[in-house]
């Protein structure tokens, strides 16, 4: 299975990694659609990230984003269509964003994981803070990792 992974550049694109999140968040956790596309999907200092399949059908995406402190960045809406769970795209998403993340100058990464997707998180280095909370109605942990320094 041939995937490959992009920075989106384009209009089409960005409306491919909407189609993912909708697909993942709206119509399958029945996320509020006003709550899953927000005020930081068209912000200029979002890189948002798409995966294709052999196809050129898209079947993962994810956005990151400065946050609060200099040098973090904030990973956000991480997606993989059903048909490419367990595939290893999931770990392959995570990957290509943390290099260009670190490209980009960040030094570490900050994320809001749901709970069933914690271990996923720490088999990729992230370490959990904090209490259980909610988010859209789910329960999520927040978690970070720094960056290599290379």
């Amino acid at each position: 299975m041939a995937i490959s992974i992009i920075r989106v550049e384009d209009p089409s694109s960005l409306q491919d990694a909407f189609e993912v999140r909708r697909q993942v968040f709206i119509e399958e956790q029945h996320v509020p659609e006003d709550m899953e596309l927000d005020e930081y999907d068209d912000a200029p200092q979002t890189i948002h990230i798409l995966a294709r399949d052999e196809n050129g059908s898209p079947v993962g995406t994810a956005r990151f984003r400065p946050y609060h402190d200099a040098g973090v960045a904030k990973v956000e809406r991480v997606a993989v269509v059903g048909s490419h769970r367990g595939t290893g795209l999931g770990r392959s998403l995570m990957k290509f964003i943390e290099a260009e993340a670190s490209h980009e100058g960040f030094r570490e990464l900050r994320l809001n994981a749901q709970t069933h997707a914690q271990c996923f998180y720490e088999r990729l280095g992230y370490k959990a803070v904090g209490n259980v909370f909610f988010e859209a109605g789910i329960e999520h942990i927040a978690m970070w990792k720094p960056l290599s320094t290379h």
